[in-house]
């Protein structure tokens, strides 16, 4: 997996601890109870921080998410510095994709099937001569 994938999974799920528990994430004793993305993100963080030699820069933007958990910026900041810690430690990058989730697969169906593997948020629909509607309740 490269870098850039695996950054697209790690810092979603470290984002979440950091917003669920915000600075106290860095001390969090990972049995304490959350739910899965939380659990992992902790999980991340502690690997990365652990195999750090200066965890300072990390810790320095986790802080800042903490107190701006809706900033994008705040979130590419700690990216960066995961970044440069997966590309100086491959064998780390490697640890952290064995802990991620497997994709599930998602099967294709026949013909003008529908495959979706995550949300949907609309309308959906197949068939020859389909008409859709979409109205506001009332």
């Amino acid at each position: 997996m490269d870098i850039n994938s695996l950054l697209g999974e790690v810092v979603p799920a470290i984002g979440a601890a950091v917003g669920a528990y915000g600075v106290a994430v860095l001390n969090r004793a990972e049995e304490q109870a959350a739910d899965a993305t939380v659990h992992l993100g902790q999980r991340l963080l502690d690997r990365i921080l652990h195999r750090t030699p200066d965890a300072t820069p990390i810790e320095g933007a986790v802080t800042d998410l903490a107190g701006a958990v809706d900033d994008p910026d705040a979130l590419a900041a700690l990216r960066f510095q995961i970044r440069r810690v997966l590309a100086a430690d491959p064998a780390l990058a490697t640890e952290l994709a064995a802990l991620l989730p497997e994709e599930p697969a998602v099967p294709g169906g026949g013909p003008r099937s529908v495959t979706v593997g995550g949300d949907v948020s609309g309308i959906v629909s197949t068939g020859d001569d389909a008409v859709n509607i979409q109205g506001q309740s009332r």
